[in-house]
């Protein structure tokens, strides 16, 4: 791949030919590395989503790119740890942005479904995985794009690609423009998120994500990390980056840090 524009968007950019987990090996070099390195490719054999799921794309048809970002606050004390989750969040909006940027009348059909999953009309053409490194100072963000995959190549029915949702560039210009601008958005949320001491409501990140995300006011069932299941009403994000959801049975609002959202459709 050749990818002048993402290059200058990097601190470090490696374009690998072909790669069994970006996200394995940005954490696996992470130690020597800058803020703000990238590692890509468009064959990555051994992919993972949320939950442990396998993601795989057919070579070329996909990219997987992974960031790392090392948060430190404006008078030098890491982030806490409280706050990370805040990360991906980031991330997905990002990438939401830059999808937008790219397809007709994108900001009125792009979309984030909480936590991590950017939608094209309600299908998924991105998802997003965070990974805390060992030495809990810094993150690996990894994110899974469908670029030209035809319907066919879809991994299930409920997913898309930009191919198909109308982008008018292709090839390796294509993969350029939705690289550099998912960067350039993620350097740029990211850096005010930082720079405010990672107060999501004054950097506007809040705002910004409550107006992309397509969860809200929707009714969810929600699998939450110990096995239990949440089914209510989405009604808004805290500022801690969390979903409240207003429960169906006892109408008690909870503020959910992690799970598996599935919007439910009532036919």
């Amino acid at each position: 791949m050749e990818l002048p524009r993402s290059l200058a968007s990097a601190t470090a950019l490696e374009i690998l030919p072909v790669a069994g987990s970006t996200n394995d090996e940005l954490v696996g070099r992470a130690a020597d590395l800058p803020e703000f390195s990238v590692v890509v490719t468009d064959n990555q054999t051994a992919g993972r989503g949320r939950l442990g799921r396998e993601w795989i794309a057919p070579p070329g048809a996909a990219l997987a790119v992974s960031v790392l970002l090392r948060p430190v606050l404006p008078h030098g004390e890491p982030l806490a740890l409280e706050h990370y989750g805040w990360l991906p969040l980031i991330s997905g909006l990002a990438m939401a942005r830059a999808v937008a940027s790219l397809l007709p009348q994108g900001e009125e059909r792009v979309g984030l479904k909480w936590p991590n999953d950017v939608q094209v009309n309600g299908a998924k053409v991105c998802g997003i995985l965070a990974e805390l490194l060992p030495t809990a100072d810094a993150v690996v963000i990894g994110a899974g794009l469908n670029v030209s995959m035809t319907r066919e190549q879809l991994p299930i029915p409920t997913a898309t690609s930009l191919a198909l949702s109308g982008a008018t560039l292709s090839g390796d210009e294509l993969v350029d423009a939705a690289l550099s601008r998912y960067l350039d958005e993620l350097r740029s949320l990211y850096t005010g998120f930082v720079r405010l001491g990672a107060d999501a409501e004054g950097s506007g990140l809040l705002e910004l994500l409550t107006e992309r995300c397509t969860t809200l006011g929707k009714e969810v069932l929600v699998h939450l990390p110990g096995g239990d299941e949440l089914r209510g009403t989405a009604t808004s994000i805290d500022r801690a980056g969390r979903l409240v959801v207003r429960g169906s049975r006892d109408g008690h609002s909870s503020a959910v840090a992690a799970g598996d959202v599935t919007h439910v459709r009532y036919e």
